[in-house]
């Protein structure tokens, strides 16, 4: 074998033995760093972490680094921050009080006030169905007599409507009158009992008494003032007893139907107080109470009917007429709130109190009434306590990414 052969065989084997070295450091450089942990307790930037989140699931917590088994994405360390109580969650977040003004935030007190107008609603005027008269005959007889009016027709209590021969009143009137020249108390009592069950009025039998004249002829009058609704009166109709004449609708005072959404129908009240406002009358308010909540819904506009009776002045509110109708409640005190800072999730409400020290977080409330901008709560906050008005959306958005938790119902300031 000759140098050269041997020279080459000598750096095969040096070149092996390299690459075999080489090797060997990096499967155990490889299972030295399988060994060490890929984070510690320390964040990058000193830290303390409390837990790992997706944060597009920021609810869910993880106690050790990884990838996040919703999304292809490294979890991301939640640090705690100054502030944090012993559970060591974070306090809330934290805003610059000089980037406050660029953000558009607002800070309002949530106070004790009352709320007067709560809900402003739709409606139309109509008849008052319960001040209607039916005219009738009282006995058979036929229309002699029509005075001049027709259907519309607004006419006062007594009012004549027609003239009607009554043939049995006649009748009887002239049995009375024989009756009474017996001079028996007893019959002629009888037979004046007799013509009031007839129909007859008392004014009408002092009459026949004072003349001595039987009158079968009836001047059928209006008993209220009103707009008539119906006339069947015609010269020369035969009449049968108990048969309709006219029909005469009393607009002394008119109903104002207003129509309640479905949602906000739980709190209307019999008796509650209500101002109506109408085109046709711009510089005035009407006021009635509502005295009939009706039982049924209007399916094709999710509306429930409030009756609210209106006193009808010179007859100037028409049926027919639509108004804007502000339904109000006894201005009992209440706890306010803008109704700009409460935030509607669709499974709960949340507002965004502030803190005073550049720090927000989430509360959970329950609401009541709306009126005037404010919004009434039932639970959930406490006098004095400050929420966000203005910009909460954006301090929602990061409390959710943040995973912070919402305060709870009954959880205390």
């Amino acid at each position: 074998m000759t140098d050269a052969t041997q020279s080459a065989g000598r750096w095969r084997a040096g070149i092996m033995a390299a690459t075999l070295i080489a090797g060997a450091g990096g499967y155990y450089l490889g299972q030295l760093g399988a060994k060490t942990p890929t984070s510690s307790a320390a964040g990058a930037d000193g830290c303390e972490v409390l837990y790992y989140y997706d944060p597009m699931f920021p609810q869910q917590k993880f106690d050790q680094p990884g990838k996040s088994p919703f999304m292809d994405m490294q979890l991301e360390p939640k640090c705690a921050e100054a502030g944090a109580g012993s559970t060591g969650e974070a306090s809330g977040v934290s805003i610059d009080p000089s980037a406050m003004q660029n953000l558009g935030l607002r800070v309002a007190e949530a106070k004790i006030g009352s709320l007067v107008a709560t809900q402003t609603v739709t409606g139309n005027i109509e008849f008052n169905e319960r001040d209607v008269a039916i005219i009738q005959a009282r006995s058979g007889g036929f229309v002699t007599r029509v005075y001049a009016r027709a259907p519309g027709d607004v006419v006062r209590a007594g009012a004549p409507i027609a003239d009607v021969q009554l043939p049995e009143w006649g009748g009887a009137q002239t049995e009375f009158l024989s009756v009474k020249r017996l001079g028996q108390p007893e019959l002629t009592a009888a037979a004046r009992q007799r013509l009031r069950l007839l129909g007859m009025s008392d004014s009408l039998i002092a009459s026949v008494e004072r003349t001595g004249r039987a009158n079968g002829t009836m001047t059928i009058t209006s008993p209220i003032s009103g707009v008539i609704q119906t006339l069947d009166a015609r010269v020369g109709v035969t009449l049968a007893q108990g048969q309709t004449l006219a029909q005469v609708t009393g607009l002394g005072t008119v109903w104002l139907n207003a129509a309640v959404p479905e949602a906000q129908a739980g709190a209307l009240r019999i008796g509650q107080s209500a101002t109506a406002t109408l085109t046709a009358f711009p510089s005035e308010t009407f006021g009635g109470r509502i005295i009939a909540v009706l039982p049924t819904a209007q399916t094709d506009s999710r509306t429930v009917t409030a009756r609210v009776e209106l006193v009808n002045r010179g007859g100037r509110l028409r049926p027919g007429m639509f108004a804007q109708v502000a339904l109000g409640e006894d201005a009992r005190p209440t706890l306010l709130a803008p109704s700009e800072a409460v935030i509607r999730t669709g499974t709960r409400t949340i507002v965004m109190l502030a803190k005073g020290d550049g720090r927000y977080h989430p509360a959970e409330v329950r609401t009541g009434r709306e009126g005037g901008g404010q919004t009434e709560i039932l639970e959930g906050l406490t006098a004095g306590e400050k929420v966000v008005a203005s910009g909460q959306f954006l301090l929602d958005s990061e409390a959710s990414l943040t995973g912070i938790d919402v305060r709870p119902l009954g959880g205390g300031r």
